[in-house]
């Protein structure tokens, strides 16, 4: 898995613009949390996709920017949890041990 980092409002504002041309998915990690690392560890195990770029925030170190994607989104912050966006929109979420690839890929297409 290649991971790009999601850090800054600045790099929210560019995933969503990215969203309008290719989906984009949002991994919510808390670094603490043994489910939170389970369910990190099955995507990576995974061979990803192409056509679909994958964030990683670690939501500890990040917590104001995860509010802001829960607020800007319009979805229930939980911990870990996936947030595909396209055309700016989530259009699927999913958090604990419902996180999985395929279903990932399914709501992408």
């Amino acid at each position: 898995m290649n991971w790009k980092t999601l850090q800054t409002p600045a790099d929210l504002e560019a995933l969503l613009r990215d969203s309008h041309s290719r989906p984009q998915v949002i991994f919510k990690h808390s670094t603490t949390c043994s489910v939170s690392q389970m369910a990190k560890s099955r995507l990576e195990r995974e061979t990803p996709p192409e056509g679909i770029d994958f964030y990683y925030l670690d939501l500890l170190a990040y917590r104001p920017l995860s509010q802001q994607i829960a607020t800007d989104l319009q979805v229930w912050h939980e911990s870990p949890q996936v947030i595909l966006v396209k055309a700016g929109a989530c259009i699927y979420d999913e958090s604990h041990m419902g996180i999985r690839m395929d279903d990932i890929v399914e709501a992408a297409a």
